[in-house]
C-alpha cells in the first residue's frame, strides 16, 4: 500500500540522538496515526555508530528504512531521501526533533487548500538560542529578502518541510548550485544553507503554491554550525544563485510555465 506520509530523516554521526531516543519519538507519534507512513534514515557515511544503530531500530519498526550513502554532505543526503519516498506527501525532518515529528500536524491540512509545499516556519523567534544565532537568523533573513526577493516566506531554513510528491523531481532536476548529478565527497559535517533556499527559490520559480506556518522549535547546539563560516557561506550561496539566475540556469519563461497548472 502506498503510505500517505514519508518522512526522510538525514544523518550524520547522530548516534548520541537516536540513544537519546530520537528516532522512538518519531515511530511512537506515527504509529499512532491513522494514515499508512515510512521513515526513511538517509547515513550520511557517518564515522561513529548510526548506520549500525539505525539499521538495528528499522529492523524492528513497521515504515522504517535505511540507505547508506557516501559522505556527500546534508544537502545531497535530504535530496536521496526525497527521491527514494513513496509516500503522497513528503516531509524531511533533523534527526535531533528540534521541531517534533508532531508538529506535521499542522502542515498536512494546508495540502488540501491547494498547496504544493509547506514549510515549518520559526518566524523570526529562535527559542533558548544564543545572542549569535539569533543575530545571525535576523542577517540572513534580510539578505534573503534583499538578494533573492523572498517577500512572502520570512524563514528558508528550518529543518521541516513536506512537499507533494510530485513537485519534488521538477525542483532537484532544476536545481544549478546543488546540481546533484555531480556530486561530491564532503569534508566533516557540513551546513548547507544554500540548499533550502534554492529549493523554495527554484518551486517558487516552477509556479508552485508555498505555505509557511508556525511550528514549534527549540534550539540544539550542534559543531556543525560556525558563525563565521557558515555567514560567509550562506551569503556567497545566495549571491550565486542570484548570478545563476540573472544567466538564465534556471531556465527561464520555459521552465516557468512547467508549474503555471499548480496555482
Amino acid at each position: 500500500m502506498t503510505p500517505f506520509l514519508s518522512v526522510v530523516v538525514p544523518a550524520y554521526n547522530e548516534a548520541g540522538n537516536i540513544q537519546a531516543g530520537s528516532l522512538d519519538s518519531v515511530a511512537t507519534y506515527l504509529s499512532s496515526q491513522s494514515y499508512e507512513y515510512e521513515v526513511i534514515v538517509v547515513d550520511d557515511g557517518s564515522t561513529d555508530e548510526t548506520l549500525s544503530l539505525a539499521e538495528a531500530f528499522a529492523a524492528k519498526q513497521r515504515g522504517f528504512r535505511v540507505i547508506h550513502n557516501p559522505h556527500r554532505g546534508k544537502a545531497f543526503t535530504v535530496a536521496t531521501g526525497l527521491r527514494a519516498a513513496h509516500g503522497e506527501i513528503v516531509l524531511f525532518t533533523d534527526m535531533d526533533q528540534a521541531t517534533p515529528i508532531e508538529e506535521i500536524s499542522k502542515l498536512l491540512p494546508w495540502f488540501a487548500q491547494g498547496y504544493d509545499i509547506v514549510i515549518g516556519s520559526r518566524g523570526t523567534y529562535r527559542r533558548n538560542a544564543p545572542l549569535w544565532r539569533k543575530a545571525m537568523s535576523r542577517s540572513q533573513i534580510l539578505l534573503r529578502n534583499l538578494i533573492l526577493g523572498f517577500r512572502d516566506i520570512t524563514d528558508t531554513q528550518c529543518g521541516f518541510k513536506a512537499f507533494r510528491r510530485d513537485v519534488i523531481g521538477p525542483i532537484l532536476d532544476h536545481l544549478y548550485l546543488y546540481d546533484f548529478s555531480r556530486p561530491t565527497e564532503a569534508q566533516g559535517a557540513t551546513v548547507t544553507a544554500g540548499f533550502d533556499v534554492e529549493l523554495l527559490f527554484v518551486a517558487q520559480r516552477l509556479g508552485y503554491r508555498i505555505k509557511e506556518v508556525p511550528v514549534t522549535w527549540d534550539y540544539r547546539h550542534s559543531r556543525r554550525v560556525n558563525l563565521l563560516r557558515d555567514s560567509l557561506r550562506g551569503l556567497r550561496e545566495l549571491v550565486e544563485i542570484r548570478a545563476a539566475d540573472l544567466r538564465g540556469a534556471y531556465g527561464g519563461d520555459r521552465h516557468l510555465r512547467l508549474g503555471r497548472g499548480r496555482r
